[in-house]
């Protein structure tokens, strides 16, 4: 398939449109619910452009998400920018990122909400084919 994700200003976000297609297997966590719920009944040749409001396509703010960060934590040489995005590796072994938001002396203020949380999303998407996912050997 073909994709893009836009604000609802229509500020592009993400799209692959004068790229490669994409593939996935539905349901494999890709993609976030909300879009998954988008494609389905689609099929090869439909194209659509749907609105999502804010928390179908990436959930809502959390606020438990803004987290205060030690600056001992970061690498002694890096330089911290308000806005800059980091990849954080969580007390599970998860990766994330996070967006700093803040800077103070001793502590440094990140947002580990996903960038689109909270935004109304317009989703376009284009068909190409459909396919079943492989059988499972065992």
């Amino acid at each position: 398939m073909h994709f893009a994700l836009r604000l609802a200003d229509g500020m592009p976000v993400e799209s692959s449109f004068d790229d490669e297609p994409v593939s996935f297997t539905l349901g494999d966590g890709t993609l976030d619910r909300g879009l998954e719920l988008a494609l389905l009944g689609l099929v090869p040749g439909d194209r659509q452009t749907i609105a999502l409001m804010p928390g179908q396509a990436f959930g809502m703010r959390d606020a438990a998400a803004l987290q205060s960060v030690e600056r001992t934590k970061f690498p002694a040489g890096l330089t911290l920018e308000e806005g800059q995005i980091i990849g954080f590796t969580g007390e599970d072994g998860t990766e994330m990122a996070g967006a700093i938001v803040a800077i103070e002396a001793q502590h440094v203020q990140v947002d580990f909400n996903h960038p689109l949380a909270g935004r109304e999303i317009e989703f376009e998407v284009q068909i190409l084919a459909v396919e079943n996912p492989p059988a499972e050997q065992g």
